[in-house]
């Protein structure tokens, strides 16, 4: 591993901080890691693989939490506002902009940071993310791992070990760096609010171009949470990786998109992006071209496509294909998908002239991409809850309402039906956009 120069900075409540710089090129980048963390644990477990494999030659910025390792040790607020102040600290004395690695309990404090800072952010990665502690743990189990914390700080120790990675000869290793660098009553604490933080409030504001990252292994946070955390940050992909080393790649891939220097991601398969599928459909089409004759009929229909691109165009919707009387978009936001279909209907209903009237469907899930165009089982649905809408209706299904929750949007339940071709009942959801 490269050469590591430890400094200290000061927090705005005077309390003093230790940051490593593993030397390296700038930009650089921030780990915020999930806690336990420390320097000293942050380079025994994750030094090499974040440092050369993620970092990929920048320089490598890491931390010890208040009250923990080199930091101050005598603290008694740990909330999360002293926490982004932390954060704030050590960005502002190295003194450049930086990119975010966030994991697990670091990840609130990322998305806080980044939302009140996006100056100071280039581009963010959030792994095992959530945004609120109650989606991840109940208050009951969250009770009685702060109590074996508080009574129990060496078979904690063991616990958290095996949870953070260690293995064979380095749980030995982990456990006795913990030792040293936390207390029971600071360790206690820590975990107390890691089930009880709360950053919904902050994930509309974030801009900072976001990466969501969710490995199926990792049974510390429900794919449900992470996917809340995706849905709601404006700017952000949603993907889903089989292991470590292609969570690793992906994050790099991200982080460095935009450097020319930054290699081709071909070691590891990147898995899947979450992506909401929109289709559109003109009712009447066939009627409209018989009554008004082939030439006005394509005059309103050219009027119907600019209508629709012009719409996609502004709520960030990429066309994939038009069908002639219909549509078929993608969206990297499960908001923005939404939004974009109110806005469809509302630029048809306030257009003047010839009645235009069209129906939407909409499904989230993980297509397949090929040349340009996108298949699969979050396809399918989509054109087929599309078929099930009237003039005017905007239909989504089940996935698309529970990770718009809590975005102000009114849906009623319009029930199930069979889906040819697939086992499961599809049930949908009208967005009630005219209230």
């Amino acid at each position: 591993m490269a050469e590591q120069t430890v400094r200290y900075c000061t927090s705005a409540d005077g309390t003093r901080i230790a940051y490593a710089v593993t030397a390296g090129d700038k930009p650089g980048m921030l780990f915020v890691a999930g806690w336990p963390s420390s320097i000293s644990l942050v380079a025994e477990l994750y030094g090499r693989n974040l440092a050369e494999r993620i970092a990929f030659g920048r320089e490598f910025v890491c931390y010890d939490r208040r009250g923990t390792g080199s930091s101050d040790r005598k603290v008694d607020d740990i909330s999360l506002p002293r926490q982004v102040e932390d954060v704030a600290a050590v960005i502002g004395d190295y003194g450049d902009d930086v990119n975010i690695y966030g994991g697990w309990d670091g990840t609130p404090i990322c998305i806080a940071y980044a939302a009140m800072n996006p100056e100071r952010v280039g581009r963010m990665v959030l792994g095992g993310a959530y945004a609120r502690g109650a989606d991840i743990i109940s208050r009951e189990a969250l009770q009685s791992t702060v109590n074996t914390a508080r009574t129990n700080w060496a078979f904690t120790r063991r616990s958290l070990a095996a949870i953070g990675g260690a293995a064979g000869d380095q749980v030995s290793g982990y456990m006795e760096t913990l030792r040293r660098s936390h207390s029971g009553e600071m360790a206690a604490l820590y975990l107390e609010q890691y089930g009880t933080m709360d950053v919904a409030e902050y994930l509309d504001q974030v801009t900072t171009p976001t990466l969501v990252i969710h490995r199926p292994s990792d049974g510390a946070v429900p794919r449900a949470a992470t996917e809340y955390v995706a849905s709601r940050i404006p700017n952000c992909r949603f993907q889903v990786v089989a292991d470590r080393d292609a969570h690793q790649a992906a994050a790099r891939g991200f982080l460095w998109e935009s450097d020319g220097a930054s290699p081709p991601v071909t070691e590891h398969a990147l898995g899947t992006l979450l992506r909401t599928i929109l289709f559109t459909d003109l009712v009447g089409h066939t009627a409209m071209m018989s009554r008004l004759g082939d030439e006005r009929g394509r005059a309103v229909l050219r009027e119907h496509e600019r209508i629709t691109r012009e719409v996609l165009k502004a709520n960030g919707g990429t066309e994939v294909k038009t069908m002639g009387d219909g549509f078929m978009a993608s969206f990297g936001s499960v908001t923005k998908s939404v939004e974009c279909a109110i806005a469809l209907q509302k630029a048809f209903a306030d257009r003047e002239g010839e009645p235009l009237s069209i129906r939407v469907g909409l499904n989230a899930g993980e297509p397949i991409e090929e040349d340009g165009d996108l298949f699969g089982a979050t396809v399918i649905p989509a054109s087929l809850i599309a078929a099930k809408a009237e003039g005017g209706e905007i239909l989504v299904a089940d996935t698309v309402r529970g990770l718009c929750s809590g975005k102000g949007f009114l849906f009623a339940d319009r029930g199930e039906f069979a889906a040819k071709g697939f086992e499961d009942p599809v049930r949908v959801y009208e967005v009630r956009w005219r209230e």
